[in-house]
């Protein structure tokens, strides 16, 4: 606060000096407070930390209760060349498979023209898409129809016919290709499979008709269905996509085959084992964060953050007890142990890599010990499952987690409180100690200025006399 000294004004009084060092004093209990707020915002700051680490542990517990988890599959292929796979929970086993053929589109070629400026005719081009029969001796439309009619002028070159086609949105790409002996007009169907043939016609150069009997161009391949068989059943599709041929599995061909290929579906083990590291990783995690947060330091004599914090210590000795209860959920694993996870002498959990092979080879009791879900008795639930269950409570509205958080936000705002209310007390209390304090100087200055002049006065006299 800004104000006016009198400091050494005839007293040498030291006002500055004086205010400073009471105020000091009087300033103690907002210090007090300072320190306590800083207090209760590490222990704030550590409880998020805590939450965080436990939303974790559920969160990874979650995913071992879910039944993806444990159906998940993988697929491999003996000759990914030619066919490659993906599943998604489909039943384990091996499928062979043959491909006879893959999917193709309809492409048709002009002849050789000397350069790209000719025009190969002029008039209306008319594109059906639809379906060839054998032999191409007739033509299915598609039903609704879709067609459509280009108008080709004279002066249009094979460029320009290119680009006209492909802004019709026919159904159909062209294409030039040249080569040596000059260039030439491709049109090919979009979309592979046999019901997406297409015909032209309207102008002669364009024609493709067989079965109208127009052929101005030439087909170069035809529209054709992938066809293959699955464990010698055969199967066609559009594309060479087999999309859920066998529930959760789907097929991609790549090349016509000369010996089936093996497709091995499995349980995705090394994905399980993912999961599993996972829950044992998030359970360390928040050991050795609330061992830390709790531990004291003879040397140092320090505690940490929440030493002595019974809500946290009370999380702590839950978590431990759960991890040494026995579930009844498999008649295999009835301990964490049992599955290879195992708790070390710092409360630390690890993975014995040899004992989870082990357990996953027993895949229908693996899952049972940890996603097993009794609502009539809740020792037979599963080891996730009633991690789950506890990190809920803990984390719900009304747990030790929010109570605890609410509890100290309450401090926090009381605090604050406190030191706004002693921050106003102590400006006025400095500013009555500078008003008197001042006064007190001038009060001073004055007596010393009337001590001076008695002492003239006096030595005056003493002369005179």
């Amino acid at each position: 606060m800004a104000s006016i000294s009198s400091a050494g004004i005839g007293s040498g009084l030291d006002v500055n000096s004086i205010v400073t060092q009471l105020m000091a004093i009087e300033r103690q209990p907002l210090n007090a407070l300072q320190t306590k707020q800083t207090a209760i915002q590490t222990t704030v700051s550590e409880y998020g930390k805590v939450k965080s680490a436990i939303s974790t542990l559920r969160d990874a517990a979650s995913k071992l209760t879910s039944s993806s988890l444990w159906g998940q599959t993988v697929s491999t292929s003996s000759n990914a060349a030619a066919v490659t796979s993906t599943t998604n929970g489909s039943a384990a086993g091996t499928y062979s498979v043959a491909v006879q053929s893959l999917a193709s589109v309809q492409t048709v070629a002009t002849g050789v023209y000397p350069t790209t400026t000719v025009n190969p005719g002029s008039g209306v081009l008319h594109i059906d898409l639809g379906a060839w029969g054998a032999g191409q001796t007739s033509f299915t439309g598609k039903s609704p129809a879709v067609s459509a009619d280009i108008t080709i002028a004279a002066s249009d070159t094979l460029a320009d016919v290119r680009d006209k086609i492909n802004a019709a949105g026919a159904g159909v790409t062209a294409q030039i290709m040249t080569d040596a002996s000059g260039s030439r007009l491709l049109m090919r169907s979009n979309i592979s499979g046999a019901e997406n043939g297409f015909r032209t016609s309207g102008i002669a150069g364009l024609n493709f008709d067989p079965a109208g009997g127009g052929a101005g161009m030439t087909q170069t391949q035809a529209a054709a269905n992938a066809q293959a068989t699955v464990n010698g059943l055969p199967v066609t599709s559009t594309t060479n996509a087999f999309v859920n041929i066998v529930d959760g599995l789907s097929l991609t061909l790549n090349a016509v085959t000369t010996a089936p290929v093996n497709v091995d579906v499995a349980a995705d083990k090394e994905n399980m084992k993912k999961a599993l590291t996972a829950f044992s990783d998030a359970y360390t995690a928040v050991n050795k964060l609330i061992a830390a947060d709790t531990k004291y330091d003879p040397v140092t004599r320090k505690g940490g953050p929440l030493l002595a914090d019974s809500a946290v210590s009370a999380m702590q000795s839950q978590l431990r007890s759960l991890v040494g209860e026995t579930s009844g959920a498999s008649a295999v694993f009835a301990r964490l142990s049992d599955v290879g996870l195992q708790i070390q002498t710092d409360g630390s959990m690890t993975v014995n890599a040899t004992k989870v092979d082990s357990a996953l080879v027993n895949l229908a009791e693996l899952k049972k010990a940890f996603a097993n879900t009794d609502v009539l008795n809740a020792s037979n639930n599963g080891f996730a499952k009633k991690f789950k269950t506890l990190n809920d409570i803990m984390l719900s509205s009304d747990g030790s987690l929010a109570s605890r958080s609410d509890g100290l936000s309450t401090q926090l705002t009381r605090n604050q409180k406190s030191q706004d209310d002693l921050t106003i007390r102590l400006a006025g209390v400095e500013k009555r100690m500078r008003a008197q304090y001042q006064a007190l100087d001038a009060r001073m200055a004055q007596l010393n200025g009337s001590s001076s002049l008695v002492s003239q006065q006096i030595a005056a006299y003493n002369r005179g006399g």
